[in-house]
């Protein structure tokens, strides 16, 4: 028999089976980066509407994370997908430099040489360390295939950024909404700076939980007709705040009620004695304080003890009574231990009734001032406090209690509150915080929805906005103040020459120049006379800065030049970023920064545990990279619901690999068998092609008008899995499966193959644009292995994304993909029946009903869609068939009784028709002419 092999139109590329993507796609950079693709696509898009998606800068501090790979990929998707609709879509990435994480690896690295450096000298030192971990940072980011201007980023620290975010600070000042003023902020005493709301976490922490008497004075008694030793007892989770105690917190609308001990195992209560608590705690106080037996000798509201003085249990001073809103009966006794100095709460309490504010902690956590307890960091304060009182008979309880309590973000470790000097913006000014719940609710959309109640409930309930760090690497405060009365010094004069000498110098300036280089000929205050005029010596909160980069950046760059369309960042940012840019930006200009917010969870195992590497299964996207390749993690990305936390692990990254590689082999296969078609010379209108390509290509229009769908609404999943389905269903399991045939056997310039080769190159030209945001590497090498064409763009993404044809779909294909599935079934029993070898040595009797049978016809046939060298449709029964579920198909197999053919092996009566070929049937007999 004549070996046939070698005249068959057999599948022929250069186009790797195997993509060897780690070895092969820093090639692909390198070609990329020497023809300048980023700005051809740019170039591709002048003229077009822009749309800006601002890059929130990551912090140029260590080597980027799983967390910040999808940060980025997400946000490269979303460039690209817009470029494609035919947006020019730059991309200007960031780095946020100033702060505490690098001043503490400063810090680190130099030891006790700091003690010996100026301020200039540890900011230079800050300065090289960040701009270290920008080049590491901006080599990986490259590396994950993400588009931009990474020549020429933004970055905070440069003197441009840090003259503008100066800028924007005074703008804020000259419209009233920056103040100094001392209250209690977050504060650090490990980092030794006050922390603002972004920069505090909540963790469990175990507290000391004690409830302590405050005996009332003999005012208080008479008025509440009480002639014993009478006390209210309140409950704190902090007694070292005790020594700043200077009131007691009740709700007026609660009822409170004196009871007279009668027994007691308590060593600090005596019988007789009174005590005061919340009516609705006594059962459960009388357990916790051991009282065995009791009277309630008399009820009374909250707002019958305002203004009544109690004794503090360890200092000669009163505590005032006063009335809250937020005592609730939760915990404790109802009566609230006051603090103005060290809680948001009370500090407003302490303003509403004059208290004192007292703050007797320092920065670095130690009590001052306070007596016995002087000199005492907090930590050792409670044991000892808690001591004292048990000795001196104040204490009636305590407790450890484990509860959620803020922790420095940087540290981890537990923060205070602690009333100090600090720089703040008001949220009430110009009416800050209702305007920025305005714009909120009003003018921005969150992606996904919950973001917007996230961010509302956030500025609903925030205090003012503490801009001020007790550090040196950051924008400084540059305000000049009157050592003696406190006034601000500050003019135009003053504010231009600070902010050029900002421009030329950078922040630095403000620390190597003296208070007369920016006073500009003015030696005292013009309020009271004092010559002792003193810079500030605070920085900016890190937030501030990132928060001003809408005007650093979106205003000033010349390839943005507008207000942002998206943010996109972790939930997270919904208290950092987001919020901080929103406000700024509301201050100075009345609206906000972006149109749209989107964000995303965040990165953890496979167990949906948070990566650590205590727990040790962080996985770093390098390692990914270099095992797997970039287009896995980028494919990994779609394939996830990233508005929840995103799952991570080898197992995964195993499963995205299989079907990256079903996705590459098809692709393969259709660029196989294009080896010999020319698109300008072969191509066929869409009306002449066959059915079955007709079809496909219907099909496409379908599956691309979801993945449209899924980038419009950023469901990239629904890309992932619309896409996987199509190739595996859809072409290699139906169409490509049926083609071959055709394709392989039939004359290499007929009808029938350029019809087949048609359909496949607009799918396989369109499916390289359409995939490019996802699969960039992939989409880019698929175009290169695409036959030339007249308008051939030199790279796939300057391409934009082809329309969705409204080719209609004939109803009788649903009919014919049914009926497929069954015949399917059924050979594949004949097969393991050993009544049939080969598909193709079957003929199959097909029975249906009438109205079936009338849409079970094809132009090229009927077997060609089943691979069955023969198939008969009737409508009577058949005996001994296989019968569908729903018992409405019947197909009976039997082997086909022609010859067959040597070369398609397809059994046809044609066979040895033709005296020249005469094994072959007579299609192939005229393809070998």
């Amino acid at each position: 028999m004549t070996d046939y092999k070698n005249t068959l139109n057999l599948p022929k590329t250069e186009f790797p089976m195997k993509a060897n993507l780690a070895e092969q796609e820093p090639k692909r950079l390198q070609k990329w980066e020497e023809n300048n693709v980023y700005d051809k696509i740019q170039h591709s898009r002048n003229g077009c509407p822009e749309y800006i998606l601002h890059d929130g800068p990551p912090y140029a501090n260590g080597s980027i994370h799983i967390g910040t790979a999808l940060n980025k990929i997400l946000k490269d998707f979303i460039i690209k997908i817009k470029t494609g609709q035919g947006f020019k879509s730059p991309y200007v990435p960031g780095w946020d430099c100033h702060g505490l994480p690098i001043e503490l690896k400063v810090d680190q690295e130099l030891g006790e040489k700091k003690k010996d450096m100026t301020v200039a000298q540890i900011r230079k030192v800050c300065r090289n360390y960040a701009g270290k971990y920008i080049d590491i940072q901006r080599t990986d980011f490259k590396r994950l295939g993400i588009f931009g201007v990474w020549d020429k980023p933004y970055i905070t620290m440069d003197f441009e950024y840090e003259a503008t975010t100066l800028a924007e600070l005074y703008k804020c000042y000259k419209k009233g909404e920056v103040y100094k003023g001392s209250k209690p902020v977050y504060w650090c005493h490990s980092c030794v700076t006050a922390l603002a709301e972004a920069e505090v976490e909540y963790a469990d922490h175990t507290s000391t939980s004690v409830f302590v008497k405050f005996p009332l004075d003999d005012n208080a008694k008479n008025k509440l007709g009480i002639s014993g030793e009478i006390s209210a007892v309140i409950w704190t989770t902090t007694p070292w705040t005790l020594p700043a105690n200077v009131a007691i917190a009740v709700n007026r609308d609660y009822e409170y009620s004196i009871i007279k001990i009668n027994e007691t195992e308590n060593s600090n209560l005596s019988t007789g004695e009174y005590i005061i608590a919340a009516k609705e705690m006594l059962e459960n106080l009388a357990e916790t304080f051991k009282i065995a037996g009791y009277d309630e000798v008399k009820t009374v509201k909250g707002s019958e003890l305002e203004y009544l003085n109690a004794r503090h249990p360890f200092y000669e001073r009163n505590s005032v009574i006063v009335l809250a809103d937020y005592v609730t009966l939760d915990a404790g006794t109802g009566l609230v231990h006051t603090a103005p100095g060290h809680g948001q709460d009370d500090y407003e309490t302490g303003l509403r009734y004059n208290l004192d504010i007292l703050s007797p902690v320092d920065d670095n956590g130690i009590l001052r001032n306070v007596g016995i307890f002087d000199g005492m960091h907090i930590n050792k304060a409670n044991k000892e406090i808690v001591a004292y009182m048990q000795k001196h008979g104040s204490l009636l309880a305590q407790n450890d209690i484990s509860h959620s309590y803020p922790h420095c973000w940087r540290c981890k470790k537990p923060v205070i509150f602690r009333a100090t000097p600090q720089w703040f913006i008001s949220m009430s000014e110009n009416s800050l915080r209702e305007r920025t719940l305005d714009a909120v609710k009003n003018k921005v959309k969150w992606i996904p929805s919950w973001g917007q109640n996230r961010i509302q409930s956030m500025i609903e309930n925030r205090p003012d906005w503490c801009i001020s760090r007790q550090r040196l690497w950051g924008v400084p405060i540059a305000f000049i103040t009157c050592h003696d009365c406190g006034e601000i010094i500050f003019n135009d004069e003053i504010e231009k020459t600070t902010v050029e000498a900002f421009e030329k110098e950078g922040a630095d300036a403000w620390f190597e120049h003296d208070e007369a280089f920016f006073l500009n000929g003015i030696t005292k205050c013009h309020k009271c006379g004092s010559t002792h005029l003193k810079k500030e010596k605070d920085i900016l909160d890190v937030w501030f800065d990132s928060g001003t980069s809408h005007a650093a950046v979106c205003e000033k760059r010349p390839e943005l030049g507008k207000r942002a369309n998206m943010y996109l960042e972790g939930s997270d940012q919904h208290r950092g970023w987001f919020q901080s840019s929103i406000l700024e930006s509301m201050a100075t200009r009345g609206v906000p920064p972006f149109d749209e917010v989107l964000t995303h969870g965040f990165v953890v195992d496979g167990n949906g545990r948070k990566m650590s590497k205590s727990l040790g299964n962080t996985i770093a996207p390098m390692d990914i990279i270099n095992k797997y390749g970039t287009e896995i993690l980028r494919l990994w990305v779609a394939a996830e619901d990233y508005t929840e936390d995103v799952r991570i692990s080898e197992d995964i990254i195993k499963r995205i690999t299989e079907s990256y590689r079903k996705i590459r082999n098809t692709a393969r296969y259709i660029l196989g068998n294009l080896n010999d078609f020319d698109p300008d010379k072969d191509m066929l209108e869409y009306d002449k092609l066959m059915e079955l390509d007709k079809n496909i290509l219907g099909r496409w229009q379908l599956v691309k008008a979801k993945i449209y769908e899924s980038y419009n609404t950023y469901q990239f999943h629904g890309f992932y899995h619309g896409f996987l389905n199509f190739c595996i269903n859809d072409l290699s399991s139906f169409y490509l499966d049926i083609i071959k045939d055709r394709a392989y056997s039939s004359k290499n310039h007929s009808y029938e193959r350029r019809s087949a080769q048609t359909a496949m190159f607009n799918l396989i030209k369109e499916t390289a644009v359409v995939i490019n945001p996802v699969l960039s590497f992939t989409a880019d090498e698929i175009w290169e292995y695409l036959p030339k064409w007249n308008d051939k763009k030199e790279f796939v993404f300057e391409e934009f994304f082809p329309k969705v044809e409204d080719y209609k779909i004939d109803y009788k294909w649903g009919i014919i993909t049914n009926v497929r599935k069954e015949v399917n079934k059924a050979l594949e029993i004949a097969r393991a029946d050993k009544v049939i070898g080969h598909p193709l040595d079957a003929e199959v009797i097909i029975s249906v009903s009438e109205d079936m049978a009338k849409h079970l016809t094809v132009d090229e046939g009927l077997e060609r869609m089943f691979i069955v060298s023969k198939a008969v449709v009737v409508t009577g029964n058949i005996e001994n068939a296989y019968v569908s579920e729903d018992g409405q198909i019947k197909v009976l197999v039997q082997p086909c009784s022609a010859p067959k053919c040597a070369r398609c092996w397809t059994h046809s009566d044609t066979v040895g028709k033709d005296e020249t070929h005469i094994e072959v049937c007579q299609r192939c007999a005229e393809a070998l002419k």
